[in-house]
């Protein structure tokens, strides 16, 4: 049930980068802060997630995802509420919160309330392209928060690292890499491990394989899965297969708990694949590592025969939620 708009918009990552990279470029906020606040839900919080797994910053990075903002969300507070529909119900309420506060917001959607309410109340809004699934909009959502940071002196704009991964997305080999991982997964349960530096990515994978190839997967971190999951392969319950993420710039001890992991759950019977990530910058091998996930949850949706397109399950139960007012 191949649906080609859809490979087609996960294709045009590079193009996407090189647009959103230009994104925000004439947004300045007036500091100092004490900290950074991302608000969004699913796709629209990975942004936050990235930002936390690549950036140096020299203050508190807080991602919330729900109703109530943190108590330290004030006046001194740089926030940045996302959600690419504009309409998501947790972060409209959280923002109009945050607003109340005083603190400084930024939002960010494609349109709907969020886009409603900033320019009704004057808070800078960056308007990104519409027509996509919010889990492809990845780097509408993330650059511009970058392009805001750099601005406000707080995070250097990454351009070197935006120029790599546009030339390394570009590389045809994905395709034919995410088709071979996708056959091995048919009829799995994915368990996506990685190091806490990419804690991001492998969260992305677990969500695009729930939304796109509709299934469960489920994601965990080295070192401190070596000190409690692992020893759930004891006694399986499921018909898993891990993938490891391993960045080239991971901790020595966290590669060697990646491969003696990889031993001890190959003597259980649970099959595994170790995706190494290289090249010259962590961003661009973050978003390496995103795209092939991406692909392939798409493939793998492909060969279950499910449109990855609609999360009919998420509509509905936000209809229903939509009988209620807030």
């Amino acid at each position: 049930m191949a649906n080609e708009s859809y490979l087609h918009s996960l294709l045009d990552l590079p193009r996407q980068v090189e647009e959103a990279s230009e994104l925000a470029t004439n947004i300045t906020v007036d500091g100092p802060f004490e900290n950074i606040v991302i608000l969004g839900m699913g796709g629209s919080a990975a942004p936050g997630e990235f930002l936390a797994s690549y950036a140096d910053l020299p203050i508190p990075l807080i991602i919330c995802r729900e109703y109530e903002v943190p108590k330290i969300v004030r006046s001194k507070s740089l926030v940045f509420a996302i959600s690419y529909s504009g309409n998501t119900e947790e972060t409209v309420i959280s923002f109009r919160e945050a607003r109340r506060r005083g603190a400084k917001i930024v939002a960010i959607a494609s349109g709907g309330k969020l886009e409603e309410i900033a320019n009704r109340e004057g808070v800078p809004f960056v308007k990104v392209p519409s027509g996509l699934q919010p889990r492809v909009a990845l780097p509408y959502l993330l650059f511009p928060i970058l392009s805001v940071l750099h601005n406000a002196k707080i995070n250097p704009f990454p351009a070197d690292a935006v120029k790599e991964m546009i030339v390394a997305l570009r590389n045809p080999s994905y395709i034919e890499r995410a088709k071979a991982l996708a056959e091995k997964l048919v009829d799995k349960i994915p368990l996506i491990y990685s190091s806490l530096k990419y804690k991001a990515v492998a969260y992305k994978w677990k969500i695009n394989f729930n939304e796109n190839s509709k299934v469960h997967a489920f994601f965990n971190i080295f070192p401190e899965l070596c000190h409690n999951e692992m020893v759930g392969f004891t006694k399986l319950n499921g018909n898993y297969h891990v993938i490891i993420l391993q960045d080239e710039s991971d901790f020595p001890r966290v590669k060697e708990r990646m491969k003696l992991t990889k031993n001890l759950i190959a003597a259980k019977g649970v099959d595994s694949t170790l995706i190494e990530v290289t090249g010259n910058s962590l961003l661009a091998r973050m978003f390496s590592a995103f795209h092939l996930g991406n692909l392939t949850s798409y493939y793998l949706a492909d060969m279950l025969g499910v449109d990855p397109e609609p999360v009919e399950m998420v509509e509905d139960l936000k209809k229903r939620l939509g009988k209620f007012s807030y």
